[in-house]
């Protein structure tokens, strides 16, 4: 199964940053594939393909990194592009004070750390904290998506608490299916 762990915007978060996309170019244009609102979340390690057998490993992994992590205040405000022609993707950035952000990404490092002990499958990736809005590829002109960069920019949604970590399993196709798989708790900032 293919799994990541991840963070879930609460549904106030969502419906303020959905409102906003709205206005942006990419959303009236054909073939670019927008995010759906109730898959938008905040990824702190992918996985990959994992052997069912090993699911145990990483709820404990999961559950370790959980334990000593606290819950930060954040929020979805700016944003902009990776890549370029087919692979253009725009995202909104995930911001927060400086303990908050530090929080953030101690809890992606532990994450990482302890599925690495586990001896599980980790991208090496740096952490870059953002949501996936869109997947225009090269089907959006570059005017517009300069234009709805922006119009990102200048976008900040309501503040919230980021109080539960989330294992999810995410299926491939013509439309990306998430299915949550296991939760935790993020205690109240410590």
């Amino acid at each position: 199964m293919r799994l990541f762990a991840a963070i879930y915007p609460p549904a106030v978060a969502v419906a303020d940053l959905t409102a906003r996309l709205k206005g942006l170019r990419v959303a009236a244009a054909c073939h670019a594939r927008l995010a759906d609102p109730a898959n938008l979340h905040l990824t702190l390690a992918f996985l990959g393909e994992v052997p069912d057998v090993r699911l145990p490993d990483v709820k404990h992994a999961l559950a370790s990194a959980a334990r000593t992590a606290r819950s930060p205040l954040l929020r979805l405000a700016g944003g902009g592009r990776f890549g370029q022609g087919r692979s253009t993707v725009l995202w909104v950035d995930v911001r927060g004070e400086a303990d908050a952000l530090d929080a953030l990404g101690a809890l992606a490092r532990s994450i990482r750390a302890e599925l690495r002990e586990a001896g599980l499958p980790c991208d090496g990736k740096p952490f870059r904290p953002h949501l996936t809005i869109a997947r225009p590829g090269d089907r959006v002109p570059e005017a517009d998506l300069r234009s709805d960069v922006h119009t990102l920019h200048d976008y900040a949604g309501p503040q919230w608490a980021a109080g539960e970590l989330l294992l999810v399993r995410s299926h491939l196709g013509g439309t990306p299916r998430y299915t949550r798989v296991a939760a935790w708790a993020l205690a109240a900032g410590r």
